[in-house]
């Protein structure tokens, strides 16, 4: 039950990643033009270690990086909108 209760906590934080993202993306317009190579790589990154997170069993790493990679991607996302 422990662990389930820890899952459902990670996967509401990354709902919160949503918003939070679209929040950077409207307050850091110039940063996202001139950054998107970087940005890109930061979500590549950050999916890859999530999923090395998901393999090794640690869940903090793995909910920290796929964290990242979603407000970044939401970023990036709303910039091209």
């Amino acid at each position: 039950m422990q662990e389930f209760i820890k899952i459902l906590i990670g996967i509401v934080v990354l709902g919160i990643g949503i918003p939070i993202g679209d929040l950077l993306a409207h307050f850091t317009k110039e940063e996202l033009k001139s950054g998107q190579i970087w940005f890109k790589l930061i979500i590549v990154l950050s999916l890859i270690g999530g999923v090395v997170g998901l393999i090794l069993g640690n869940d903090v790493l793995m909910f920290s990086l796929f964290f990242i990679g979603v407000v970044t991607s939401r970023s990036l996302r709303k910039f091209y909108q």
